[in-house]
């Protein structure tokens, strides 16, 4: 399993814009394909967007306002979260896998098909 951090939450007005980072200092990401998931309390946990081999996918609610991004030689992947609503609220968690097909995973976005997790970072989008 990777150790993966993320970072770059916090508190937002309904509008602005925050970039989420999600670092794994021990390995290249170059092989994985790396994707965010959303958890909201007393909601199943959401597939935000994947990203693998330059293929990425984004659920219908962010689409055209975030934008998944990969840089291998730093081993990290970020989300750039822009026109935010509150209703993107939630905590975001950054996971990865290396094995299956990744076409497939970037596709489905599920997250039982993941292998390692990141604790969380926290996004509020509150006026």
């Amino acid at each position: 399993q990777l150790k993966i951090e993320e970072s770059g939450g916090g508190l937002v007005q309904p509008g602005g814009s925050l970039r989420l980072s999600c670092a794994a200092p021990e390995f290249s990401l170059d092989n994985y394909a790396v994707c965010w998931f959303r958890q909201v309390p007393g909601k199943e946990r959401e597939g935000i967007s994947c990203i693998s081999r330059g293929v990425t996918n984004y659920a219908s609610s962010v689409k055209g306002r975030f934008t998944i991004t990969k840089d291998n030689a730093k081993s990290t992947a970020y989300l750039q979260m822009n026109s935010l609503k509150p209703e993107d609220t939630g905590l975001y968690i950054c996971a990865s896998v290396a094995r299956g097909n990744k076409w497939l995973i970037v596709q489905t976005m599920d997250p039982g098909r993941m292998e390692s997790w990141g604790k969380g970072t926290l996004v509020t989008v509150s006026s």
